[in-house]
């Protein structure tokens, strides 16, 4: 169980939408530091937020990172790319890089803090996506499936260090990476409270949403049943 309170925070991708509320709500739980890390860090009104330049993707980059904000204690991996095209049509770059922003870049920076967070005992957020569980969302369902499986993965190897490592799922939610998508969305703020509630309560997984619930629930069920395509109905 972790609350915010005399935390210090490492927002990734904290200019976006969620990045914003992360980096908000954080210093609203009471987080004394919260480092504001991007590839082109904007400034801030606040002199609790501490801009950070951090590409994901670049070693040297994270490595950087870490010499400036090792005394962070939760660190949240918001930073991704959503770029649409199919897998057997598309561009294979497309893939990579859809992998190295969303899967590899969270795992470089993971290790990387690694040791103060176990000094810490600290906490990882991991914000991956309902299409984590659901296929058809190309190169980017891919990397948040890869995602899904690499934070159970880092739970286990971290958890006899201490160290609290959460899934946040989520659907569609209102921000510029959604922009072009017609369909119900969910608030921001409603997300990152539903994950600082998680984060505080000790959970291992977030759903913060009813859409992101009921499709986490049919994963037991025949494969023709999740897609009623594959029964030709």
């Amino acid at each position: 169980m972790t609350e915010l309170s005399g935390a210090t925070v490492l927002v990734t991708g904290a200019n976006g939408g969620l990045g914003t509320e992360f980096v908000r709500q954080a210093l609203e739980r009471g987080a004394t530091t919260v480092y504001a890390a991007a590839r082109r860090p904007r400034q801030w009104d606040d002199e609790r937020i501490v801009p950070l330049e951090l590409d994901v993707t670049d070693a040297a980059s994270v490595a950087r990172a870490v010499e400036l904000a090792g005394d962070t204690t939760v660190l949240v991996n918001n930073a991704g790319i959503l770029r649409p095209g199919r897998l057997v049509d598309g561009d294979v770059d497309a893939l990579r890089a859809h992998l190295e922003t969303n899967v590899v870049g969270p795992l470089l920076v993971t290790s990387a803090f690694a040791p103060v967070l176990r000094r810490s005992h600290g906490v990882v957020v991991n914000v991956a996506s309902i299409l984590s569980w659901l296929g058809g969302a190309g190169a980017y369902g891919v990397s948040k499936a890869a995602l899904w499986s690499a934070t159970d993965s880092l739970r286990l190897e971290l958890a006899e260090d201490g160290v609290q490592v959460v899934g946040a799922y989520l659907g569609y939610t209102d921000t510029a990476m959604t922009d072009g998508v017609d369909a119900p969305k969910n608030d921001p703020a409603d997300v990152v409270r539903a994950v600082w509630d998680g984060v505080a309560a000790g959970a291992h997984e977030v759903l913060a949403d009813e859409l992101t619930r009921q499709v986490r629930a049919t994963l037991g069920a025949p494969i023709e049943a999740r897609y009623p395509a594959l029964a030709g109905e």
